[in-house]
């Protein structure tokens, strides 16, 4: 097992998030109770957690892991009746997860971590009305959980640091790369630097500088193959050769901040996400999704041990 505190985790919501998250805490030999309410939930949580089986198998199953340590129950009170931490995945709408952590808060273990896999909400607009609000928090994956190492943990104004130490501690033990970010602020800390490249990537498409593809083979075939190793801090420190940081942003510096000035600031019309739309379709041609996701998971899982391998990077 990954942690003597933690022996079963209720997942709440089991789509895509859900489901990949089922199968991570599965994988590191701990009992998962999942509840859906959907028709057929269980069902596609089973096949889904089927398909990622292998990948996981390949990275390293923990002692004790199986699919079979799945529990599946359509009554929420249930599945949050004991246990130690409870993942929730439910519809990214504030009130609905306001109701649904009530509910949680009311028949969970009062020392059961509660955190939402939220990817842009404040949960101290969630984490009101709840006799136990200090263990309730974000903890956003990335896409697909099961693999992608980011955990985003996130407190509100009642989270006690008791409670974020614990869910730091939880996802370190199952392998992940937990960051605590010191403040909530909308989209979190990745999702905010990924919108800040789409921003820019849609500006482009727009004013006629590239094509979708282009812009695709620029990032996947650039920065982004430096981004898979090293984050953008460190990767501008190596840019400035012997003189690191200092030197970079002394020589570069006064450049990238006029870039910064003249970047867009577009806006979704109906003509600029038609040409998006119709260049992301000529990209992927007579490709399936499922095609392009299983060999993106594939290439994945190699730079996954690559980086394992390499204990010094991040």
């Amino acid at each position: 097992m990954s942690d003597t505190a933690v022996r079963r985790v209720s997942v709440i919501g089991t789509g895509v998030i859900g489901a990949s998250w089922a199968a991570c805490f599965l994988a590191r030999g701990l009992e998962v109770v999942a509840t859906d309410p959907a028709a057929g939930a269980e069902e596609a949580l089973r096949a889904d957690i089927a398909r990622h089986w292998p990948s996981l198998k390949s990275m390293g199953l923990a002692p004790g892991a199986s699919i079979d340590n799945l529990t599946f129950t359509p009554d929420l009170e249930v599945a949050v009746r004991d246990t130690q931490f409870i993942q929730e995945n439910g519809p990214e709408r504030e009130d609905f997860k306001a109701d649904l952590f009530r509910r949680i808060d009311a028949a969970a273990p009062p020392d059961a971590i509660l955190a939402s896999s939220s990817s842009g909400l404040l949960i101290s607009r969630i984490q009101v009305a709840y006799k136990h609000p200090e263990r309730v928090m974000i903890g956003h994956p990335f896409n697909p959980p099961h693999l992608i190492p980011l955990v985003e943990v996130v407190g509100g104004e009642a989270t006690s640091a008791q409670a974020i130490e614990r869910a730091l501690a939880f996802y370190s033990a199952i392998g992940k790369r937990p960051i605590h970010l010191r403040k909530e602020i909308a989209g979190h800390v990745a999702n905010r630097l990924q919108a800040a490249l789409w921003r820019e990537a849609f500006h482009l498409v727009d004013i006629g500088v590239a094509t979708v593809a282009d812009i695709d083979t620029a990032i996947a075939n650039g920065p982004g193959l430096r981004w898979a190793l090293l984050g953008p801090f460190m990767n501008l420190h190596l840019s400035g050769g012997r003189g690191g940081m200092e030197h970079n942003l002394a020589h570069l510096g006064p450049a990238m901040e006029n870039w910064w000035k003249e970047l867009g600031n577009p806006s979704l019309t109906p003509e600029l996400c038609r040409k998006v739309i119709d260049g992301v379709n000529e990209l992927i041609g007579a490709r399936s999704t499922e095609q392009i996701q299983k060999e993106r998971d594939a290439l994945l899982l190699d730079l996954l041990r690559a980086k394992d391998a390499a204990k010094d990077l991040p």
